[in-house]
């Protein structure tokens, strides 16, 4: 698919007067002092970080989708005599290598959103404002707005989300049976196959039951460091999960690597992983492939929806750089629409820009579509407050401890109490 040019990201001069600051500041909003060459034919350097996948050749892009985004912003900004220096970094180590050097770091770089407090607490991410937050709001989830906002302020354009949801086998299960976690497990689906496979030990993958038991953390969106979290007050979804593993239909995977070979042995119904097994699992069950967002579950005698944590990849700004106007812009435009299409078309990514998850050909993808539905109707943004670090290890501790059945129904509640007031500590 040849990427269609999009309208022009030009940006006024009075919008960036209101919106932008020059080089140096921690922010990219305040006083309006542009760039001091950003209107004369001086060359004007940008470093752009990226991951080796956006910088290798692929059809269409022989040198990479972020060198050809970067010239295509180039060719839509004559006024500016743009140059760019790219270097080779993953979204995870971004904020680590930044952190160290910033005069020596990316101008514009690509990252992980929870790496966000951390950056903001180092003062080395920018503040983003004006048009280009405008833009990021009128045209992304309020999930996907959320990833990227800290302490009311937001500090990256995001291009994809990350989060998890399920995939079946077609032959085990119809598309109405896997609504409901309750309906798959009463399913019988023959000696030696697991139902369903779920990864109790792996933090990540605990709050999508006490979300649906009816618990916070950290506030109903996240935010609320003070609240600290209500999912102490919920035995009922540890006694849910209790009963899970006691299911001798339910296999409980200590890593998420044995779900893939068991469905590829045809030994599984289902299990819940993200885009990275999606290959994996596809090359495996052929025109069996199902994939779908999580399901509900029973609790307290009503239907509860499992929500997941949402989190994204993004776009930033080093509130360092020389040429704060242009690197704003470039960061605009590489988490916006024409970016996200070209993520979509070689990495299979899933796209936040809402004209963009609207494409036929984008809603066509199962994968993409289920995590688009997944995004939009069962998750919770993951908290962005940085006493998100007390969550993890209580909520390994208590997954781990029903997977290895120290958990039982008799104690659930004195567990669950117990991992609610570690959180809270």
């Amino acid at each position: 698919m040849k990427i269609k040019k999009m309208l022009s990201l030009v940006l006024t001069a009075s919008m960036l007067s209101a919106t932008m600051i020059g080089c140096g500041s921690s922010n990219a909003e305040g006083d309006g002092q542009a760039s001091s060459n950003s209107a004369s034919g001086d060359p004007i350097t940008l470093k752009v970080w990226a991951p080796q996948e956006d910088q290798k050749a692929a059809e269409g892009y022989p040198n990479g989708v972020i060198p050809y985004l970067c010239e295509k912003f180039k060719e839509q900004h004559p006024e500016w005599n743009l140059k760019f220096e790219y270097g080779v970094m993953s979204e995870a180590d971004a904020a680590t290598s930044l952190m160290k050097d910033l005069d020596a770091g990316a101008d514009v770089f690509m990252y992980a959103n929870d790496q966000i407090p951390k950056l903001v607490e180092a003062g080395s991410i920018a503040k983003l404002g004006g048009k280009t937050v405008d833009d990021i709001k009128a045209n992304n989830s309020e999930s996907m707005v959320g990833s990227v906002t800290y302490n009311e302020g937001v500090y990256g354009v995001p291009y994809t989300s990350n989060t998890y949801f399920m995939f079946y086998d077609k032959s085990k299960y119809t598309e109405d049976e896997v609504k409901n976690l309750d309906t798959m497990m009463a399913k019988d689906l023959g000696n030696g196959v697991y139902n369903f496979a779920y990864q109790l030990g792996n933090s990540w993958y605990l709050a999508p039951f006490f979300y649906a038991a009816g618990g916070e953390l950290f506030g109903p969106d996240g935010t609320d460091a003070d609240a600290g979290t209500t999912f102490g007050d919920h035995p009922e979804a540890t006694e849910y999960l209790v009963d899970l593993k006691s299911n001798p239909k339910f296999f409980s995977d200590p890593d998420g690597a044995a779900s893939v070979t068991k469905i590829k042995e045809g030994t599984l119904g289902a299990f819940v992983s993200g885009s990275w097994d999606a290959a994996a699992v596809k090359e495996a069950l052929g025109d069996n492939f199902g994939v779908t967002k999580l399901p509900t579950i029973t609790l307290n005698g009503k239907e509860s929806q499992l929500l997941s944590f949402a989190g994204s990849k993004a776009v930033g700004v080093n509130p360092k750089c020389k040429n704060m106007e242009q690197a704003v812009a470039l960061a605009a435009y590489l988490g916006g629409e024409e970016s996200q299409k070209a993520h979509f078309e070689v990495r299979g990514y899933a796209p936040t820009w809402k004209s963009v998850a609207d494409l036929e050909n984008v809603k066509s993808d199962p994968v993409v579509s289920a995590q688009i539905t997944e995004i939009n109707e069962a998750s919770k943004t993951q908290p962005m407050v940085k006493k998100m670090d007390d969550y993890w290890t209580p909520a390994e501790s208590l997954g781990k401890s029903i997977h290895q059945g120290d958990v039982t129904k008799a104690n659930a509640a004195e567990a669950t109490k117990q991992f609610g007031d570690s959180v809270n500590k």
